[in-house]
């Protein structure tokens, strides 16, 4: 698949782009790369300080798309993310002042400090494209790409998202402390730096543009999935509603999210037919938000990973 080849190639020279930057995060750059392919939206925990953010501006600026970052705080108003009309008594009328949202990758930081009212300003830009003020209806910029952060629940000052919030997102990824050999690396390259250099001052180069990302998820949207591969997603759909370890399991929409994840995942390889092992690359990311733990698991120290996990390794692989 030619096309294919030159998702392959954008997403090699993706990977250089961000390592100039951002070190032992690859896993995390393929799987950005592959969600805004899929024309879905990423939620990133993590404690902070451990690039979160920094890997979003990368992304922005490797790819040529515009960007926008909102910092959310607990006062922080809707119209603050969408924008809000404005009057001019120059001409006695209202006019629309845009907000960050009007960007093609945004990044919402730290997500979960904002109250559900603000995050929830959110969910018609995610899902339809548009946003509606004063009961006018305005279309957002194409692509469009939420980059959410947010801290642990567990740390002080946070708002846990809703489920409708959650399903909106394609993966979650989880960021954690990096190895120490990795951490030893980055150490070594970023204490010379600027505290407030730039992707773009650290030598950052657009390697794509805005055009080439909507022709790039034309080619993912025509990637074959055989029938035995969606019964294959149907089972795991169905062990998830069936394990006594969750109390709620994934959806129809999370299987839809899943195919979709798999066919970028594919492209990013060249290919133009999805495995098994791409889906099993994205149960995680895109199940572990979808899917609750009974409380009692959850008191025992078992985690949804180890639940999906244990998903995976009991279901028949297609051949």
């Amino acid at each position: 698949m030619p096309g294919a080849e030159k998702v392959r190639e954008v997403a090699l020279r993706l990977r250089a782009e961000a390592a100039r930057v951002v070190v032992g995060l690859e896993a995390e750059v393929d799987a950005s790369f592959a969600a805004i392919l899929a024309a879905g939206h990423v939620l990133l925990e993590g404690p902070p300080g451990v690039a979160k953010t920094l890997l979003v501006r990368t992304l922005a600026r490797a790819l040529g798309a515009s960007s926008a970052r909102v910092q959310f705080t607990p006062d922080l108003m809707p119209s603050d993310v969408t924008g809000t009309s404005v009057f001019r008594p120059g001409d006695g009328r209202f006019h629309f002042r845009r907000g960050p949202l009007f960007a093609q990758l945004v990044l919402c930081d730290e997500i979960n400090r904002a109250p559900a009212k603000t995050q929830a300003a959110l969910l018609e830009g995610m899902q339809e494209g548009t946003v509606t003020v004063d009961g006018l209806c305005h279309e957002l910029p194409r692509p469009f790409v939420v980059f959410a952060t947010q801290n642990p629940l567990e740390h002080e000052g946070t708002y846990p998202l809703p489920e409708a919030q959650l399903d909106r997102f394609l993966f979650k990824l989880l960021i954690g402390y990096p190895p120490a050999d990795v951490e030893s690396r980055l150490l070594s390259e970023a204490h010379s730096r600027p505290p407030d250099a730039t992707p773009e001052e650290l030598g950052v180069e657009p390697i794509s543009s805005a055009e080439e990302l909507l022709a790039m998820r034309a080619l993912v949207r025509a990637v074959e999935v055989k029938a035995d591969l969606a019964a294959y997603v149907v089972r795991i759909l169905g062990a998830t509603r069936r394990d006594l370890a969750l109390s709620l399991g994934a959806s129809p929409r999370a299987g839809v999210m899943l195919l979709r994840a798999a066919k970028a995942f594919a492209t990013l390889d060249g290919r133009d037919f999805v495995t098994p092992d791409d889906l099993k690359r994205c149960v995680h990311p895109c199940l572990r938000h979808r899917v609750a733990l009974d409380p009692a698991e959850e008191l025992s120290g078992t985690r949804v990973d180890d639940v999906l996990t244990r998903i995976l390794e009991a279901e028949e692989v297609p051949r």
